[in-house]
């Protein structure tokens, strides 16, 4: 396995466990608009988005009744959808651009 390869593994296994486990610690203190909405009176205006009956609404996967779960399998879900949509992009913009250049070559027709 190249070292890059490995890095990217870690990477990968890093930000499953972050997203997957460490996320059900995160804060349920209000965030910054949701405090300020309360402070200035005006969080009883509040309405659901047009995404609120979506599968992933509010952090948690439909479906699924533990809170600790749902939130990780929401987390994990996440990040496939994210690396499936960058993974993507990157293969498209490579085609149309086509491949660049290998690092450290020194001939223009590399």
């Amino acid at each position: 396995m190249s070292r890059r390869r490995g890095l990217w593994l870690v990477g990968l296994l890093v930000t499953l466990v972050v997203a997957g486990f460490v996320s059900h610690y995160a804060s349920s203190h209000p965030d910054g608009l949701e405090w300020a909405a309360g402070e200035t009176g005006f969080a009883d205006t509040a309405r659901d988005s047009a995404t609120a009956g979506s599968p992933l609404a509010d952090y948690a996967v439909e479906g699924v009744d533990d809170g600790r779960l749902s939130g990780g399998l929401a987390g994990i879900a996440g990040v496939a959808v994210t690396l499936v949509l960058a993974g993507g992009l990157t293969l498209l913009l490579r085609r149309r651009s086509g491949r660049p250049a290998e690092v450290g070559s020194t001939s223009a027709e590399d």
